[in-house]
């Protein structure tokens, strides 16, 4: 009798021993599956912020830049004015401010993206896209009247546009220092709190400027004079400070979301687009040279997003073997 209840005893804490392993084993794999699924989810809102931000730096541009040759094209004649429109739009953006103020956000503080590696692919792609860039710049279209400039300034306006570039990725990487630095948290409102200050403190030097140089005086006969009549000349207006602000939520989310080198490559990526759109828009003459140059500029971007796709099959690797170590642990 005594060796039978020992036998049954036995045999109970065997059984329970191996629901517990089931259980454990369970637990683990369930553990496994949230973890994974997480990181997935992460993944593609990311890559799906990444193509909006995109598209709005590649819509935003060309269209303001579209917009601001018919403005010129069609008898507007002030830079002041034309500097201004590019961070007057800022106002468009308080509802949106607003309703983000508003709105209970219990998201927590997004971590930093890694600062780009220069791999092979990464080189390749800042190589084409340079490229790209100088070939519009060193045409010589006839349809613009280029052949007619003297030499001297054809060299002054290549040195001013290589400044510009210059300059232009110096603010991109001022930009994400700031981002990273001095915001700290990386969340929708601080977006719209960068983008309102950073504008209105550019609008108010840039005002300053347009009065000092005696510009403002001639805007209402500007105006009178614009092929287009008075609405359009305003609409003009308007909808190029509307383009600048639409590029600049992009070009602050894409450094938010990746880094300012990623921000530069898709900016520079939409120059050779405003040429061609210029063929349809404004009759220009379509040359092998913008075709070339939207042809590297297309390959110098697949070239980045590659690098981008690499990373990211890494970054997965290594969160799946750290999971799979938390489930021996486990199980352990």
């Amino acid at each position: 009798m005594e060796d039978a209840a020992q036998e049954k005893q036995i045999h109970v804490t065997i059984q329970g021993a191996a629901q517990e392993s089931k259980f454990t084993e369970s637990a683990g794999k369930a553990i496994g599956n949230q973890q994974s699924s997480v990181p997935l989810l992460n993944q593609h809102k990311r890559w799906l912020l990444m193509a909006l931000f995109a598209l709005l730096v590649l819509f935003g541009q060309s269209a303001a830049t579209l917009l601001g040759r018919l403005y010129y094209v069609k008898g507007g004649n002030s830079k002041w004015l034309s500097a201004f429109l590019q961070v007057a739009g800022f106002p468009i953006l308080l509802p949106f401010l607003y309703n983000t103020k508003n709105r209970k956000n219990n998201s927590t503080e997004q971590t930093k993206p890694p600062s780009p590696i220069f791999t092979p692919f990464i080189v390749n792609s800042l190589v084409l896209l340079t490229t790209s860039s100088a070939l519009l710049v060193l045409q010589n279209d006839d349809s613009s009247g280029s052949s007619k400039s003297s030499k001297g300034k054809y060299i002054i306006g290549f040195i001013c546009t290589l400044l510009a570039a210059a300059l232009c990725s110096l603010i991109l990487s001022l930009t994400q220092f700031a981002i990273n630095k001095i915001l700290k948290r990386q969340r929708v409102k601080e977006l719209f709190d960068f983008l309102i200050y950073e504008s209105l403190v550019a609008s108010c030097i840039l005002l300053i400027g347009l009065f000092a140089s005696g510009e403002w005086k001639t805007l209402t006969a500007e105006m009178n004079k614009f092929a287009l009549g008075k609405t359009s000349y305003t609409m003009t207006l308007m909808w190029i400070a509307v383009c600048w602000q639409i590029f600049s939520i992009g070009i602050v989310g894409l450094i938010l979301k990746v880094s300012s080198l990623f921000a530069n490559v898709i900016s520079t990526l939409g120059l050779p687009i405003v040429p061609i759109l210029a063929v349809f828009m404004f009759k220009d003459k379509m040359s092998g040279v913008k075709a070339v140059a939207m042809l590297l500029a297309i390959w110098g971007f697949i070239s980045y997003i590659y690098q981008h796709y690499l990373d990211d099959l890494e970054s997965k690797s290594r969160k799946k073997d750290v999971s799979s170590n938390e489930i021996s642990l486990i199980q352990n």
